[in-house]
Parts: C-alpha cells; structure tokens; sequence
C-alpha cells in the first residue's frame, strides 16, 4: 500500500506501532498496534494483518479474564502429552486443525478443552483412554497424517504374501 494521506489533515501517514488499550469485563490489556499513523492526528488504518494483532490480543485477555489457557499453555502440555497438533485435535477435540488456531492464539480454547488439558497434565495416562474410545468409535478410517484413525500406534493386518495368498 502507498502511504496513505490521513482524512482530517491531509498529511501523509506512516507505518509504525501504537499502544492500544482493550476492556473486556471490566479488565484491561495493552499492546503495540501495527498499521497506518498519521502525525499530530489520531487517525490510523490497518490491514488484515494488523488485525490479527489486536484478534489475538483480544483472545489473550478473553482467556485470562474467562479462564481458560492461553496458547503457549495449550502448547506446553500437548507437547509434554507427546501430541502432534493434529492428533491433540483428533484425540481432545476440535478437530486436525484446532490446536494450530489455539496455539497460535487465532482461536480461543473452550472451556471443555481446557479441562479435557488440565486433567490430562496432571493425569497423562488418560490419553490411553481416549485413544481406545477413538478406536471403538472409529476403527476402520484413516488419517493421511498418521495412520489408521489418526492414532499412530495402533496395529493392522499385514499385506498379504504374493504366494497363495497366505499372510503371516
């Protein structure tokens, strides 16, 4: 975009970063606001990307005001579950692509899938019971990204040998 000429002064804007201040609930959160400024004017304009900032700022303040975790929190404890994005999607909940938008702040996480973590955190082996019920609800299907119902580690037949037919 060529700088941009702000409405109410005719002057030239330039790209830089301002503080910005979001309320939700009564509580408050400060950050630095990239986009178009005018000098001496408290005009600006942003793009899609600009917004994503303050999207995402919104989120982080939404989550400690609502209670649920905050993204590099989601983050730590999938990694320590020893979860691929994908998977913590499918197994959790979500979806594949949930805790991508999570974890980048581009969604806010529920408070179901803050509890289905929290529990988790604390209490890793209960991913073994959510991989059985995947299996039971879905055995036959399969994910591209990691085999058979997007699990991993479960088993499956092997191919049959080319004499007779016969597996072993």
């Amino acid at each position: 975009m060529a700088n941009p000429v702000c409405p109410k002064t005719g002057k030239p804007m330039r790209r830089g970063r301002r503080r910005m201040t979001l309320t939700y609930k009564g509580h408050s959160a400060s950050f630095d606001m990239p986009g178009w400024y005018a000098a001496g004017s408290d005009e600006s304009i942003h793009d899609g990307k600009d917004m994503e900032v303050s999207d995402r700022a919104l989120h982080r303040l939404k989550a400690q005001v609502e209670g649920v975790l905050e993204p590099e929190n989601i983050r730590k404890i999938r990694r320590k579950l020893g979860l691929t994005q994908r998977m913590a999607g499918t197994l959790i909940g979500g979806g594949p692509n949930a805790f991508q938008k999570y974890e980048s702040g581009e969604v806010l996480a529920s408070h179901a899938i803050t509890s289905a973590l929290l529990l988790l955190d604390q209490r890793p082996e209960g991913l073994q019971l959510l991989r059985r019920h995947r299996q039971a609800v879905m055995p036959k299907r399969k994910s591209p990204a990691s085999g058979v119902g997007g699990l991993g580690r479960l088993k499956t037949k092997p191919p049959a040998s080319g004499a007779g037919g016969r597996s072993g």
